[in-house]
């Protein structure tokens, strides 16, 4: 019944569609009078074409769309597919101690190209500004040697362990910067080497690592001055990481530099660049006791200064 039903409506179909076309063929056939004998061109006289019996085809044999896809690659798709759903101890690769900066220092450092290098400054450069803001620290010296290398001096506590920063009401800060507190260590694990030294209760402590790992043991020594404290952190940055050149530029780190200083008023920052040349080596000092009144002032003597010696001279 369902068959017959089918054809019926098949052959309604037909009969519309022949309808339709005999109608707007006469219409366009059985023009009057305006008609104009340059439109009547475009008219051509109808013609008929014998339609042709179309051979019946067997489509139960016909090889489906899905067969050209080649067999490689659904093999490979169904093993993937079968992989992911075995997904347990054998899939899960356990990095040890330091490996997983190494293996991905984009996800802690952001790249590995000039942004990433200057971060590992700013991780260390961090660690000692949360020293003065926990208000055991006032003076830091950063120093861009000619060597490739990166110092950071401070004079808080002396910080024997990165991970001070954790714990709570026992933290040893109320507010910090950087990485949370593993930022020395991933500073320590992208580099060639790494040298810690620290003064701390009359006693100097020094250690030096080679990408994440010590190759030195602890060393301890008294000093005469039992007051001094703080921390220096010196390293070289790791060749086979950055994709970049190891050149750290002179004003992104003074920009930074600046910005530090305007947020602690307390906090004096030292910074220089050494270089083989003697002539050439820069030194900067950075403190505003004002804080981010000075750092508006800043701003505002930058605008002056556009005003009256710019191309909008006597416009502002």
């Amino acid at each position: 019944m369902a068959l017959l039903n089918a054809n019926r409506s098949s052959i309604s179909f037909v009969r519309l569609a022949m309808a339709s076309r005999f109608f707007i063929s006469n219409s366009l056939y059985c023009t009057s009078a305006p008609f104009s004998r340059s439109a009547s061109l475009f008219i051509q006289p109808r013609v008929n074409f014998r339609l042709k019996r179309v051979p019946s085809r067997d489509w139960s044999n016909a090889v489906p769309r899905r067969a050209f896809i080649s067999s490689s690659i659904s093999t490979e798709a169904f093993q993937e597919s079968s992989a992911s759903k075995k997904y347990g101890s054998d899939q899960i690769q356990v990095l040890q101690g330091l490996d997983p900066v190494r293996k991905r220092p984009g996800m802690y450092i952001g790249s590995t190209g000039p942004r990433g290098l200057h971060h590992l400054v700013y991780e260390i450069l961090d660690n000692a500004v949360d020293e003065a803001q926990a208000g055991f620290a006032n003076k830091i010296e950063v120093v861009l040697l000619a060597d490739g290398s990166v110092c950071v001096t401070d004079n808080g506590r002396g910080v024997l362990h990165a991970g001070g920063k954790f714990g709570g009401e026992s933290s040893g800060y109320n507010v910090s910067g950087g990485l949370h507190g593993v930022g020395l260590s991933v500073v320590n694990a992208l580099s060639e080497a790494l040298e810690v030294t620290v003064w701390r209760d009359g006693m100097e402590y020094h250690q030096r690592y080679s990408r994440g790992n010590p190759i030195t043991a602890l060393k301890c020594q008294n000093v005469s001055n039992n007051d001094s404290s703080g921390t220096r952190i010196r390293f070289w940055p790791d060749k086979e990481i950055f994709t970049s050149a190891i050149e750290f530029d002179h004003n992104t780190i003074a920009g930074r530099i600046r910005e530090l200083a305007f947020l602690n008023p307390e906090l004096r920052i030292i910074f220089r660049k050494e270089d083989s040349i003697p002539e050439n080596s820069l030194t900067t000092e950075y403190f505003y006791a004002g804080g981010l009144v000075e750092y508006v002032k800043w701003l505002n003597s930058d605008k002056v200064f556009r005003c009256i010696f710019g191309h909008n001279a006597g416009v502002c």
